[in-house]
């Protein structure tokens, strides 16, 4: 005769019982771990774009010049301008190091891109921003230089 488990009466058992046990398996990550994935997903995304622009500078001034055409801007400002911003705010969040920063100078990015450049892949960028979102929101976490500096200086919130 095989035993029965019993469960609590706190946690019903099939679907329901699963379901609950998932969640609560789920909210014991540690929201730091949350945090560092969205920082280094992110920084990696525009780490690659920026090395892209630089490995075929003259293709990207063309594209800033033809394809891009953003208003009030002069595609040779706005290519270095473009690359600088992804390659500073991709190493400042992939470091936790001024990330609410980073967060913020890409968000500008991916805003310029949306309106002027690429509006119809707003569910890309939709995603890039919730991930800097959670950056900008709630900060670099635990796993950061912002959080050491924190810890050596007594930041407060």
């Amino acid at each position: 005769m095989t035993a029965i488990p019993e469960y609590s009466s706190s946690t019903p058992a099939g679907l329901v019982g699963l379901y609950r046990r998932v969640i609560k398996l789920a909210e014991r990550i540690p929201f730091s771990l949350v945090q560092l994935a969205a920082r280094v997903a992110i920084a990696l995304v525009f780490w690659q774009s920026a090395q892209t622009k630089l490995a075929s500078w003259p293709v990207t001034l063309q594209l800033f010049a033809n394809e891009y055409n953003l208003p009030f801007v002069d595609p040779a400002i706005a290519a270095p301008l473009a690359t600088a911003a992804e390659i500073t705010g991709s190493v400042l969040l992939f470091f936790g190091l001024f990330s609410r920063v980073g967060a913020l100078m890409l968000l500008s990015v991916i805003s310029v891109i949306q309106i002027f450049v690429y509006p119809e892949n707003w569910a890309e960028h939709l995603l890039w921003a919730s991930l800097l979102l959670v950056v900008l929101t709630r900060g670099a976490g635990v796993i950061s230089f912002d959080y050491v500096a924190g810890r050596i200086f007594r930041w407060s919130r």
